[in-house]
């Protein structure tokens, strides 16, 4: 059944169009989302679905009776009631129904009504029939929902009579959620619903909405949770829309193919209309080929001209390189123990040791102490017990989550320049275009930008620093999908030595070489990415419940991993990096070589040139070796190909 079916919507603001001809259909227990870049539109159609904006032109029909749930970006729940209150809140019909099963249990224990034989069983039909209606509404299990859905958000530990208003903004938010999925519409809508949740909360959500009866249209730049979800992608880009049906990933390989096909179709016209073109040029002055030239124009102005196929929308581009290398060991941490409040360390007893080219996935809870460790690394905290050694020639870069809300009143231009006043303004300028700031754009004012503006500028500063150490707090934050998969590139293409947390699992799988999960009281280390981490963890925790219920755990289970094998895997990634980057540079290379060949060969159809036969001569000899060095160089390329497969 079709819950939902917008037909040629369009959108502008002013002059700007922002949306167009958009299409979008959604039927029961469909799981759709919206991809694009920040600004094509998502939020705005959501808003339009919901009926909090307006829209130009166009369709938008929905079956009458259709209740739907919407929960904006950041949307906290503001409320003068206590928790509890406030999510039973959504359960007042029901709780009507309970009371009036109440009174008429009441009722029927009256001798009155027991001697009126009639006016009993009028009664008890009437119970029995909102009994019915009562159970099948969930009457008997909704307490139990909200307990489930308050410790899936993390407020089991919460007093239920704690105010709304008392709690955190974070906290806010994800109760807005909480309150939303407990009364179940049948289209939720749910702009970033992945803001303000750690791992596990996320895990709990993605297995909530597996299993939601209803339908679900999404916005998310959390990758993986769109992979767990999804089974429907629509794309807004440039204005309009594209349908693409699997999850996330399967969405960028039909796209890719997509492309692929349409520029082979459009490249196929194009040499039949230049075909085409030549016959009539040549042959439609000859009396013996008037007609059939005639006949090729003819088809040529019937034809449905292809446009060519736009591609991806112009992104970001950027590598973090260093200065100089640093030593073999980066940072050595020994009993730390660090904290704000009176003394009370938030952590302690730690103890880490991070080696060079590392790339180390710090997780755990929110409020856990992530965060706080990161800047008692960078001195920004004072330790309160043990000791932080950094290794030989260690620079450090740092990014944190803050700095996407950058509120200078400089310039984006003179925000870089002030910091690197030796650059020049065409340096400054060419950064900048790296990360998608043009023109007139590195004239606006820093705290003008939006938060997806100031990550990238973050960033920007960042990679002139060519430090050796990163130090990243949700690097991923306010960025689009396209800005992460570039970032994710310059990180592996990095030289140097990585520490970072986030909550983007796709971004920790492509990302890390270690997890370590950070507690009260210590780090655990896992030599793997995201997805090992988790099977290591669901085997600890599968091997301890097989102990206590004292059962023989299995001899894989109590094998334990190769040391040897995690530190193969590490190298393996690395040599993997260093091959991507050596085929990154060879295609560079080729690309300037072809050029270069290119000048040499139109100087030769240059009179002054192919008339002097020295010149001539020195020409031919440099395009003789550009040839040589290309075909060194593409030797080269096949081999590492061969080897990346």
């Amino acid at each position: 059944m079709i819950i939902l079916q917008v037909n040629d919507l369009t959108k502008s603001f002013g002059a700007d169009p922002i949306l167009s001809n958009i299409k979008l259909e959604v039927q029961t227990r469909d799981r759709i989302a919206l991809v694009g870049r920040n600004g094509a539109g998502k939020s705005t159609l959501l808003k339009i679905i919901t009926g909090d904006m307006s829209y130009d032109s166009g369709q938008l029909i929905m079956p009458k009776g259709v209740r739907v749930g919407y929960l904006a970006q950041d949307t906290g729940l503001e409320s003068n009631l206590s928790i509890w209150d406030e999510m039973i809140s959504v359960f007042e019909p029901l709780r009507k129904k309970e009371n009036q099963l109440r009174s008429m249990e009441s009722r029927m224990g009256d001798p009155a009504l027991i001697a009126d034989e009639t006016a009993y069983n009028r009664l008890l039909k009437e119970y029995d029939e909102l009994q019915i209606q009562f159970k099948e509404a969930g009457g008997y299990q909704y307490e139990s929902d909200i307990r489930t859905v308050l410790h899936g958000f993390q407020f089991s530990g919460f007093d239920p009579s704690t105010p709304v208003q008392t709690l955190s903004g974070g906290q806010k938010t994800r109760l807005a959620l909480a309150k939303l999925l407990l009364t179940k519409p049948d289209l939720l809508i749910l702009d970033e619903p992945t803001n303000h949740l750690d791992i596990e909360t996320l895990s709990w959500l993605e297995q909530y909405l597996q299993s939601y009866p209803g339908a679900i249209l999404l916005v998310s730049h959390d990758r993986y949770f769109l992979d767990k979800i999804v089974t429907t992608v629509y794309e807004i880009s440039r204005h309009r829309s594209s349908k693409f049906k699997g999850n996330y990933t399967q969405y960028l390989e039909q796209k890719a193919e997509r492309l692929a096909l349409d520029m082979k179709a459009y490249e196929k016209q194009q040499e039949e209309i230049a075909k085409l073109q030549d016959f009539v040029q040549k042959n439609l002055v000859r009396a013996s080929t008037t007609k059939r030239a005639q006949s090729r124009r003819k088809q040529l102005e019937k034809m449905e001209v292809m446009d060519k196929p736009l591609g991806d929308e112009k992104s970001a581009a950027f590598s973090f390189d260093i200065e100089r290398q640093s030593g073999n060991d980066v940072l050595k941490l020994e009993q730390v123990a660090t904290g704000y409040e009176d003394g009370v360390p938030l952590i302690s007893n730690i103890d880490y040791h991070v080696s060079r080219q590392d790339s180390v996935a710090l997780v755990g809870p929110n409020g856990i102490g992530k965060s706080t460790l990161l800047k008692a690394i960078l001195k920004q905290l004072p330790l309160l017990e043990g000791s932080i050694a950094y290794g030989a020639n260690v620079k450090i870069g740092h990014y944190e989550q803050e700095q996407a809300n950058l509120s200078s009143n400089k310039t984006l231009l003179n925000e870089l320049w002030d910091e690197y006043p030796d650059k020049t303004e065409k340096e400054i300028r060419t950064v900048l275009g790296s990360f998608l700031f043009s023109g007139d754009d590195v004239l606006k004012y820093v705290n003008e930008l939006s938060g997806g503006q100031k990550a990238r500028l973050a960033l920007a500063k960042l990679m002139m620093q060519k430090a050796n150490l990163l130090l990243l707090d949700e690097p991923t934050n306010h960025l689009d999908l396209d800005s992460k998969e570039v970032l994710e590139q310059a990180l592996i293409n990095y030289p140097g030595t990585i520490v970072f947390v986030s909550h983007d699992r796709y971004f920790i799988n492509r990302i890390a070489t270690k997890v370590a999960e950070l507690s009260r009281t210590k780090i655990t280390n896992y030599l793997g990415d995201y997805d090992y981490y988790v099977a290591k963890k669901t085997e600890t925790r599968e091997r301890e419940e097989l102990k206590n219920k004292n059962l023989p755990s299995s001899p894989q289970a109590e094998e334990p991993a190769s040391a040897g094998a995690y530190k193969q895997d590490k190298a393996a990634k690395r040599e993997d990096r260093k091959r991507q980057r050596r085929i990154e540079e060879i295609e560079v290379l080729l690309e300037k070589l072809e050029s270069d060949q290119g000048v040499h060969e139109e100087a030769l159809c240059d009179p002054a040139v192919y008339q002097d036969y020295e010149k001539t001569q020195t020409h031919n000899e440099e395009i003789e070796k550009i040839k040589a060095e290309v075909e060194q160089l593409m030797e080269e390329w096949e081999l590492l190909q061969l080897e990346e497969q």
